[in-house]
């Protein structure tokens, strides 16, 4: 087994295959900062999840509304919002068609 002598950013003092400094209790382990910086970016990832679920657009939140009307007025606007998306994308294509030659 290898030897790791960390000097600790916050006190100065050097640790021996530690994760955490003796003398403060700072973390000064780099694969126990990454493990919890990617831990950290999944719990964020998870949390936009459940927002995106529980807060639905203006479309998404008509489509499902009891009365008649604005569910039609959800479809309406969601058809729109798909063709608009359909012909930018196009167009998208189009220009990069004509650029590429």
């Amino acid at each position: 087994m290898s030897i790791r002598r960390i000097k600790c950013p916050n006190c100065g003092v050097f640790n021996t295959n530690k994760d955490y400094c003796e003398n403060c209790g700072h973390l000064i382990s780099y694969q126990k900062k990454r493990e919890l910086k990617i831990k950290a970016e999944k719990q964020k990832q998870i949390k936009e999840a459940i927002h995106e679920i529980e807060n639905p657009n203006l479309a998404e939140r008509l489509k499902r509304h009891p009365n008649i009307f604005f569910r039609v007025l959800g479809w309406v606007i969601y058809s729109a919002i798909t063709v608009v998306s359909a012909i930018g994308a196009g167009l998208a294509w189009f220009i990069a068609m004509v650029a590429a030659g």
